[in-house]
């Protein structure tokens, strides 16, 4: 298998990372008894995180892995594309 890294990876662990010590604060306050509020806190806080290393993946995949795999295409054609990527911007 040959290695398949873009320049944004280096943020997705950075966010993966943050969602990692999230989780360890997660298990420690429920190991410790906090509130029900405060661990919901923190849950989202993981669930942010991993979210957003998910979106910044694929929309790297679709600005760079899409590109390659398309070729060369006519306007009307990139146009398209385009407009695809635009739209993951939402996910």
């Amino acid at each position: 298998m040959t290695s398949h890294t873009h320049q944004t990876h280096p943020d997705i662990i950075k966010r993966l990372n943050r969602a990692r010590g999230h989780l360890q604060s997660v298990i420690q306050m429920i190991e410790d008894g906090r509130p029900c509020l405060d661990i919901a806190q923190q849950l989202h806080a993981v669930e942010k995180a991993i979210q957003q290393a998910k979106r910044t993946l694929v929309q790297d995949h679709i600005d760079h892995c899409l590109e390659q795999a398309l070729g060369p295409r006519d306007r009307a054609q990139r146009a398209r594309v385009e407009e695809f990527k635009a739209i993951t911007r939402y996910l």
